[in-house]
């Protein structure tokens, strides 16, 4: 593996104190970090009046299981056969050659949560991936499962009303997932109780497996929830079974910040991940979306990040969120956090990336200015050690 020493640059850690100084990359991690490097390498980037950070995240977007320009071939989001499909594997569904890579790494995106949508109660599971150019989506996974996507609200309603079929309200959306939680701990009580007896082992249950994770706490329920009553009922349900939950979307948390901060300091969210902002009031829901919420999170204190929801908003414009942000109030040491170790924190995968640190993985990108500068280039971005993009 190539290693790059990346010399002058203004550093910028997102954990610790910012510097000018170099980078030393070997074997795709950063093998050192000080004010002067003096080392032979392979390839020298010159950063001289430049800027690097951590490669920016995106911790929910479906990109890569949503493809663009093919239409409903290339749409592989949603298994709307039923309303509770957890045994559904995003990695299963994406083609990491989709194009839209290409604009996240353009973009200075080194990392990305994507996976399964809203249509379903339960819908299956999301998986971080590098943004790293492959043919085999094998070979882009930091963390395969990294949540269960869930969703309440109007979508799973307005899938399956049309059918005359539950969920036909948001009472039937909490009742079949209590009703999908309940079975799973059924099924683990007979699985424990079995023991090495194969003979007494239940019969084997594709959805059951696949929410044993999220019962132990071993990932969290990625919930979509807009609305104040919905980001409740996640809460609520997550506190019955003492499971972890992220908080998706928000569209009312600057409504409902210290209820979520509660829910927060228990234990039971463990991260809120808002957006996207760049889009019109397309249903009633999203009616009190605003860049102020993440301005009222971050003052309480809650671990927060920001996404595209591509194909929604097109994941080339995360940093665009995180800029409008800034003009609504938010920190801009917020807003540099919210695309960098925080979304890292919130994934589970902040040990590898999302911050500039001896050790971790080379995921680096080097710009003319801030990322928080709307007039920012984006100059090289490395994954993994490997330079993914080159501004020619």
């Amino acid at each position: 593996m190539q290693t790059i020493l990346i010399k002058g640059a203004m550093i910028h850690t997102a954990e610790g104190q910012d510097f000018k100084g170099d980078i030393l990359i070997k074997d795709g991690k950063i093998a050192m970090m000080k004010e002067s490097i003096i080392e032979d390498a392979d390839f020298t980037i010159n950063a001289e009046g430049f800027h690097a950070w951590p490669g920016l995240i995106d911790a929910h977007n479906h990109i890569g299981i949503y493809e663009e320009i093919i239409g409903d071939r290339g749409d592989d989001v949603n298994e709307m056969s039923e309303p509770i499909t957890p045994q559904m594997r995003g990695v299963d569904g994406i083609n990491p050659r989709e194009m839209c890579f290409d604009d996240a790494r353009k973009a200075g995106i080194t990392t990305v949560a994507t996976g399964p949508g809203s249509a379903n109660v339960l819908g299956g599971t999301f998986v971080a991936l590098k943004t790293l150019k492959r043919d085999v989506i094998d070979d882009m996974i930091v963390k395969d499962p990294v949540a269960m996507k869930a969703a309440f609200g109007e979508n799973p309603k307005m899938v399956y009303r049309p059918r005359n079929t539950m969920p036909y309200t948001r009472m039937a959306e909490a009742y079949l997932m209590r009703e999908a939680f309940q079975k799973t701990l059924e099924y683990m009580k007979k699985k424990e109780a079995a023991g090495d007896d194969l003979s007494k082992m239940p019969e084997w249950n594709g959805k059951w497996e696949a929410l044993i994770p999220v019962l132990k706490r071993e990932i969290p329920l990625k919930v979509h929830s807009h609305r104040a009553d919905d980001i409740s009922r996640a809460i609520r349900i997550a506190r019955e079974f003492n499971i972890k939950i992220t908080l998706d979307h928000v569209m009312d948390g600057h409504i409902i910040a210290d209820y979520i901060k509660k829910a927060y300091e228990d234990g039971i969210v463990v991260g809120v991940i808002l957006g996207p902002y760049m889009t019109d009031r397309f249903k009633p829901e999203v009616a009190n979306a605003s860049f102020e919420t993440p301005r009222e999170i971050a003052k309480r204190g809650i671990l927060f990040s920001l996404m595209t929801d591509h194909p929604v908003v097109p994941i080339q414009h995360l940093p665009t969120m995180a800029i409008y942000s800034v003009a609504a109030g938010l920190p801009e040491k917020d807003a540099i956090k919210a695309l960098t170790i925080n979304p890292a924190k919130i994934l589970g995968i902040d040990h590898r990336t999302g911050s500039l640190k001896e050790g971790k993985d080379a995921d680096i990108i080097i710009t003319t200015s801030s990322i928080l500068d709307p007039y920012n280039k984006v100059k090289f971005t490395i994954v993994n050690g490997e330079i993914a993009y080159r501004e020619e």
